[in-house]
């Protein structure tokens, strides 16, 4: 078994699928629009099987949950990056762009090396080595 995909609520499903191409080299597919419900999606294809899948629809409330802090229920993805040096590149890369980055680039104790950054919805962002 394997994880398919992870899904996102967002009230800016073009800008938040641009970030993910501009920075992490994802690839979407064509977008996906049902009328009667207003719902729209696009998958985004990285290098590897897991996809990430960005949806809008009307309606759907903010999150209170507060991304500087931790909470029950899903808190973060990573993404893969290749090396410690393309962490501090995209980490800085991100910074520059003014992006918040709440970890930075570290070793982990189990043996990673990773930053952790909001993407512009505020989702938690692990880029790992």
């Amino acid at each position: 078994m394997k994880i398919d995909h992870i899904a996102i609520w967002t009230n800016n499903l073009e800008g938040l699928k641009n970030f993910y191409m501009h920075y992490f080299d994802a690839s979407p597919n064509e977008i996906y629009y049902n009328h009667s419900k207003g719902f729209s999606s696009y998958f985004l294809t990285f290098d590897g099987d897991c996809r990430l899948e960005l949806m809008e629809m009307p309606g759907i409330p903010h999150t209170k949950n507060d991304s500087l802090k931790q909470f029950s229920g899903i808190i973060h993805f990573a993404i893969n990056v290749g090396s410690k040096i393309e962490v501090d590149r995209l980490t800085e890369t991100l910074r520059n762009d003014g992006f918040k980055v709440v970890g930075e680039p570290r070793n982990t104790g189990d043996g990673h090396y990773e930053s952790v950054i909001l993407d512009p919805d505020g989702n938690r962002v692990e880029i790992v080595a």
